[in-house]
């Protein structure tokens, strides 16, 4: 691990930057400083796409991670959304669009409704047949590049629904159907989305770690002390499917983005 220490002192400044491996790190003083370096980051990478080709595709993840980024992306205006096709990472199987923990619902409310992209492509949890949603989402990820994907990591390590032991990093597919892990599902719990653990789907639609890995750009964005072992796990265990997360250390293409609770445990 290579260590460059940072004393800028603008809100959207790390403190402290570093590489593992591939991946380039930076670590921020608060949550706020973090979420304004992602959407600073997110929105020039936009910029430079509509600039280059006059399109661009983004896929976007949920969870408590992604609210302020989001939030302060889209304050920072100056996006052509009309020109920018959206996708999500992952839905729970059987859930409906309108459950309150739906992950289209948290999009549709947190993203769309704000932004109006020129299409927004939705996992159907719900569909009737789940392996044909999954070749059909597959189809539409695949009709164009991905510029830009916007992540979070999960307490146990997960990218989007690849939970341990199971993820595969060398995955064939780009969408599937998987069964949670009971950590991944607590952790859901423990957000307040669903009252219990048996609330909890068992299965869900996910896009693949290669699915994730294909975009041009990737920000992973990671605060909180509940992520500090997944993110000791990411940075200092072997790559595997222990720590899904970890198959980023091989994306130079991708930032990871840290608040001092979240490195915390780093050596």
């Amino acid at each position: 691990m290579t260590t460059t220490a940072s004393l800028e002192t603008a809100t959207d400044a790390p403190v402290e930057t570093f590489t593992v491996d591939q991946l380039p790190v930076r670590l921020h003083g608060s949550r706020a400083s973090l979420a304004a370096d992602a959407a600073k980051t997110a929105h020039a990478s936009l910029q430079s796409a509509l600039a280059r080709q006059g399109k661009a595709a983004v896929i976007l993840a949920t969870g408590n991670s992604q609210i302020q980024f989001l939030d302060e992306l889209i304050k920072l205006g100056g996006i052509d959304w009309s020109k920018i096709t959206l996708f999500h990472m992952d839905e729970y199987l059987g859930i409906s669009a309108t459950h309150s923990a739906s992950f289209r619902r948290y999009m549709r409310e947190r993203v769309e409704s704000r932004v109006t992209p020129g299409a927004f492509h939705y996992l159907e949890g719900d569909a009737a047949e789940p392996i044909k949603e999954c070749d059909r989402y597959s189809r539409l990820l695949g009709a164009q590049p991905i510029d830009l994907c916007c992540m979070g990591v999960g307490e146990n390590g997960h990218i989007a629904f690849n939970d341990p032991p199971v993820a595969d990093l060398n995955d064939p597919l780009k969408v599937k159907i998987v069964q949670l892990d009971r950590a991944c599902r607590m952790q859901q719990v423990g957000e307040g989305h669903f009252p219990n653990l048996e609330a909890v789907p068992q299965y869900a639609l996910t896009l693949t770690i290669p699915a994730l890995c294909s975009a041009k750009q990737i920000i992973c964005i990671c605060p909180e002390t509940r992520k500090a072992n997944a993110v000791k796990a990411m940075l200092q265990d072997p790559i595997g499917s222990a720590c899904p997360a970890s198959a980023l250390r091989r994306q130079p293409q991708a930032v990871l983005l840290l608040d001092r609770e979240s490195a915390a445990l780093l050596s």
